[in-house]
């Protein structure tokens, strides 16, 4: 017999390969998150350090990539374990797919091989945590008009700028920095010990509290040619690394749905009004059946695009389409799972409001719906409303 929520019998869907994978994600985030994250939420404090080096060891940085201690695992095996690390929580996830699709991805993608050899076997260990400087306190989704700028001085570089919003960014190693040039947009492996570089952890959010994120402060930073990631030419550069980064939202936020609606749907069964249980009351029943349906919608979205990734065929507005759709409906089913739970769904016993709310920050970063609906409407049309 299939779990509850799985209505369309997908497990047999994925090959045995992929289910020991989600299944040894899953435990190692039952066992070392999941006692833990409440009280890191509560605190807006993350042993990130740790947490890396323990996903390292298990070879979930930058697992989708191949070579320099990577592990190469298909598309899908990494969809399904952002699945997993983000049914317990979505800051947890952000630190994965930051370090391996984002940092990671653009110096394996853009990178000298000097610069793979140096910064990729030690980052794959969760040794050296990366982060990715392409958002700016005034430019969030018009990065076209970024005001770092990188100029040429000699056989350096001196880059000069602020970014915002950058997860990983206070505690760091290496920093995948976007700046203007007189020839364009380039990308460059700053160490974040460089003298002029500087970094301030955000305070008071009220969402992804189990996650670093800060604020990057260039300060004339001189740093050497060989810096400069010598295939990250353009704008495409950094966006192809979004389009990395999204794909591994588009399966997470089915995690955080799911454990929502395992939440919601275990309290209905055994929570008592009325003289009956929850779950035996139409109005609810007819709630759980609706999130359960856009729940299997969104997992079967993120199964065909992670097919179509490990066949090279996946299009950047794919993408889109699962990322616009999956946000949307997590958002929707943690929401509706709240009022199930009535006033214990505020709180922190249960996980379903702290999933609302990373899903708030979810839905935003990394291109917001809007932003995605421009993306779709372009395709369909063959018009840009961008500008």
């Amino acid at each position: 017999m299939t779990a509850p929520l799985d209505l369309l019998d997908l497990d047999p869907s994925l090959s045995e390969e992929e289910r020991q994978i989600r299944d040894v994600v899953r435990q190692l985030v039952d066992d070392r998150v999941r006692p833990h994250v409440a009280d890191w939420y509560e605190q807006g404090r993350v042993p990130a350090r740790e947490l890396a080096q323990e996903f390292g060891k298990l070879g979930l940085l930058g697992m989708h990539l191949s070579g320099y201690g990577c592990a190469g695992a298909s598309a899908v095996a990494y969809g399904l374990a952002c699945q997993e690390l983000e049914a317990a929580d979505s800051g947890v996830r952000s630190l994965v797919s930051v370090q391996g699709s984002l940092a990671m991805y653009a110096i394996w993608r853009y990178g000298s091989e000097d610069q793979k050899r140096r910064w990729l076997p030690a980052m794959a260990t969760g040794e050296v945590i990366g982060c990715f400087g392409l958002t700016e306190p005034d430019h969030g989704s018009d990065p076209a008009s970024m005001a770092t700028r990188a100029r040429r001085d000699g056989d350096d570089w001196v880059l000069s700028g602020g970014k915002m919003w950058i997860t990983n960014a206070p505690i760091a190693d290496v920093g995948v920095i976007w700046a203007r040039t007189e020839s364009g947009v380039r990308g460059f492996a700053v160490p974040m010990d460089m003298p002029g570089v500087t970094t301030r952890e955000i305070p008071r959010k009220m969402s992804l509290r189990a996650s670093v994120t800060g604020e990057i402060s260039l300060d004339d930073v001189r740093i050497p040619a060989a810096a400069q990631l010598p295939e990250a030419i353009g704008l495409k550069a950094p966006l192809s690394c979004l389009t990395e980064a999204r794909y591994g939202i588009v399966w997470g936020s089915v995690g955080a749905a799911r454990d929502c609606l395992e939440t919601a749907l275990a309290y209905a069964t055994t929570r008592t009004q009325f003289g009956r249980p929850l779950a035996g009351f139409q109005l609810t029943q007819a709630k759980l059946a609706d999130m359960a349906v856009e729940l299997v919608k969104s997992q079967l979205l993120a199964l065909h695009l992670g097919r179509l990734a490990d066949a090279g065929r996946l299009r950047p507005e794919q993408v889109s389409v699962g990322k616009l759709n999956n946000v949307r409906e997590a958002l929707a089913i943690a929401r509706q799972c709240r009022t199930i739970l009535g006033a214990n769904g505020v709180s922190g016993e249960y996980p379903v409001m702290r999933h609302a709310n990373n899903l708030e920050s979810v839905l935003t970063y990394e291109g917001t719906s809007e932003i995605h609906q421009l993306v779709v409407g372009q395709r369909l049309t063959g018009l840009s409303a961008f500008a």
